[in-house]
């Protein structure tokens, strides 16, 4: 009787890949389009934006009212344009705490810190995806939907080359962003999904309205400084007396932005997830 000798295939080891910022940035790409409810979330909020928008400007070229959110009417043709810009801020902050206080909810942040143990570069490679994507996408709805709103305007439509135009849709789109950048700081730091929804809610939406009924006169000017109002002097073609310079406006907003996402990097930093 004859034994046969089956030689075992030699395996072959594949060298451990180095945990990279690209590597990171690439992962969160893969994960950031293999949820349904980013693209459905980012949808809804292009709509907004275009449908709220062209509504607007169908009845600003009629001569109707244009009405838009309270305290925040369109009084030229390019805010009626971008009338929806307001709510596609909280559509655009809605995806960003999903995309942060999601993987809380579901136990997914653990993976993603255990295998980047410094954690701070899946913060950074969110915020790089997240915008990246958001910037194109609010970038190509603002563009739609001024140009197609002023069509509609007819006549007394503004173009892109008037003065403030083109800063008010390209910062159209960097608010936007802004707003869900602020949602990823929220939801690292609440770790909540309806808790950091409300708190942005309140901090972009009612905070303006309550200060200006709550704060005294003599204290007026603290209301432009407001999250809110800062990025409303950006994205304004016309200044009012009361709003800030629109480069001033913008560093206003950003600082917020840079805050309180540097208090979301200290958190992630600091606990044990």
């Amino acid at each position: 009787m004859t034994t046969a000798t089956v030689a075992a295939a030699p395996r072959t080891i594949r060298p451990r890949k180095r945990v990279n910022q690209a590597r990171v940035i690439k992962s969160e790409w893969i994960k950031f389009w293999s949820l349904r409810s980013t693209v459905i979330t980012m949808l809804v909020a292009v709509l907004l934006l275009v449908g709220f928008g062209l509504l607007a400007s169908s009845m600003f070229g009629d001569g109707s009212d244009p009405g838009g959110p309270p305290g925040s009417e369109p009084t030229d043709v390019v805010g009626a344009s971008l009338t929806g810009t307001n709510f596609a801020m909280l559509a655009f902050g809605t995806l960003g705490v999903l995309l942060m206080a999601g993987e809380y909810s579901t136990g997914m942040i653990r993976s993603s810190v255990a295998a980047v143990p410094k954690r701070l570069p899946v913060l950074w490679a969110k915020i790089a995806v997240f915008t990246a994507v958001v910037f194109t996408v609010a970038l190509a709805g603002a563009a739609i939907v001024f140009t197609a709103g002023q069509a509609m305007i007819g006549d007394g439509g503004a173009s892109w080359s008037d003065p403030g135009v083109a800063r008010a849709v390209i910062g159209t789109a960097v608010v936007l962003t802004g707003s869900g950048l602020l949602g990823i700081g929220l939801g690292a730091l609440m770790r909540s999904t309806p808790g950091a929804i409300t708190t942005l809610f309140g901090v972009m939406f009612l905070l303006s309205g309550i200060a200006a009924l709550l704060i005294p006169d003599s204290w007026s000017d603290v209301v432009q400084y407001l999250p809110s109002n800062a990025a409303g002097a950006f994205t304004a073609v016309a200044q009012g007396d009361n709003d800030l310079a629109p480069w001033a406006g913008l560093s206003v907003f950003l600082g917020y932005v840079v805050a309180l996402i540097g208090a979301a990097a200290w958190q992630l930093k600091r606990s044990d997830v």
